[in-house]
């Protein structure tokens, strides 16, 4: 078994060459949030990763085995819910809203400008299409948003630049914030045809809106 106990965010400051050669291993959500796990490499070593407690793996990070070698984390495709806004009627506020509700619940989301994803989950799928979201279940990579008061819990991805912001907030003079409302009218709710939901207690044949 090879040890790891090292992981570079993002693979920084590694030589894309480099990055090219090493192996890499595919590990779903349920490993990747862990800390000390198991795994076999695209070149059949089996490695025992054993990272500070705490630390999130993300697809595209680097482990670093007591060897030096480089593996590549791939972020495995899995069973997920992708949630969009409904085309005949919904808008993308609405997936604000169904964030809010099911940030309330401690769900593991992934946000996305266009949607949401989250693990399978019947109830929370019958609530989100009752807010008339469109909810299908694809295989894709997940990778939901480190909790905000987490150690590094700003965006995996901006890592460098949520670093510079935070710089630049640091040295910067204080400033008195600006309050900002977010705020949106609800919208009619119009059933057109191509409205894909099952909608309790409306008939898209009996009624015209």
């Amino acid at each position: 078994m090879l040890t790891v106990n090292k992981l570079i965010p993002g693979a920084r400051g590694l030589a894309g060459v480099l990055l090219k050669r090493a192996a890499t291993v595919e590990l779903d959500w349920d490993v990747r949030q862990k800390s000390r796990f198991d795994a076999t490499d695209s070149q059949g070593r089996t490695l025992g990763v054993f990272l500070p407690r705490g630390t999130v793996v993300r697809g595209g990070d680097a482990l670093v085995a007591e060897d030096g070698s480089i593996v590549v984390v791939k972020a495995a495709p899995q069973p997920v819910l992708v949630v969009t806004p409904c085309t005949a009627h919904g808008s993308p506020f609405d997936l604000v809203r169904a964030a809010y509700h099911l940030g309330n619940r401690h769900v593991a989301l992934e946000l996305q400008s266009d949607h949401l994803k989250l693990e399978p989950d019947h109830v929370l799928a019958d609530m989100l299409r009752g807010m008339h979201l469109i909810v299908n279940e694809q295989q894709a990579a997940f990778e939901p948003e480190s909790g905000a008061y987490a150690a590094g819990g700003h965006g995996h991805h901006d890592h460098a630049q949520a670093h510079d912001h935070a710089h630049l907030h640091h040295h910067a003079p204080a400033r008195k914030p600006v309050p900002i409302a977010v705020t949106a009218a609800p919208a009619p709710h119009v059933h057109g045809p191509g409205c894909g939901h099952d909608h309790h207690g409306h008939g898209h044949d009996d009624h015209h809106h």
